[in-house]
């Protein structure tokens, strides 16, 4: 039994039925064929002496190639993503065993030495760096004299300190006695990668996973 179509109707609207549920019919891929049956049912039930016009023919088409073209991107789109997402995990996969740094204020140890780094916005006539303990005390005093600014990286020996608990650490710079704005970073080394909810994270020996997205160097 076929449905009636009175001239005028929105055919794009017709397929969609108003309803969340029936839209994502008229988005699927079978919506063209049934858009053009139904053009063309309506063009042979019109009334003769009150025709449909160019202008709304050409509309409703208009709308139902928008959505065919929409799919084609969003599958585009998605394969892209899925691309992206391995290239992703290649480049990720070549940094195991590399170090890296990021945003931060603890110490990694590598061989029994703790290492960090800091960026300064300008040159400094005096640059300390001081090691804290989880109570925030400090327990040592690194004095890395004069400096041009930018990104230096420090190594710090804990002599007879224990090596298996955390420590911060913090930068005090000065020039002609006014302060140096710093930056802290922790550097840590990579041991493997994974993807987790369509983003790349790197499994850091110390600092345990981060996201990609928060690594600032490779070294």
């Amino acid at each position: 039994m076929s449905t009636a179509i009175e001239s005028g109707t929105d055919l794009y609207a017709a397929l969609g039925q108003g309803s969340a549920a029936s839209k994502s019919k008229a988005d699927d891929p079978g919506s063209a064929e049934r858009f053009l049956t139904m053009l063309v049912t309506q063009l042979q039930n019109q009334d003769p002496l009150n025709p449909m016009d160019n202008a709304q023919i050409t509309s409703q088409i208009a709308q139902i190639n928008t959505v065919t073209e929409l799919e084609k991107v969003n599958g585009s789109i998605q394969a892209l993503s899925g691309q992206f997402l391995q290239s992703q995990m290649l480049q990720g996969a070549a940094l195991i065993g590399r170090e890296v740094s990021l945003d931060g204020d603890l110490l990694s140890f590598s061989e029994g030495k703790g290492q960090g780094a800091i960026e300064l916005q300008g040159a400094a006539d005096t640059v300390t760096v001081e090691v804290l303990n989880l109570n925030g005390d400090v327990v040592d005093t690194l004095d890395l004299g004069r400096a041009e600014g930018g990104r230096l990286a420090f190594e710090w020996d804990p002599g007879s300190l224990p090596t298996d608990v955390p420590y911060g650490f913090r930068v005090a710079a000065t020039q002609g006695g006014k302060a140096v704005a710093g930056r802290t970073f922790s550097v840590d080394r990579v041991q493997s990668v994974n993807l987790s909810g369509n983003t790349l994270h790197l499994n850091l020996a110390h600092l345990g996973e981060v996201p990609f997205s928060q690594i600032v160097t490779f070294h």
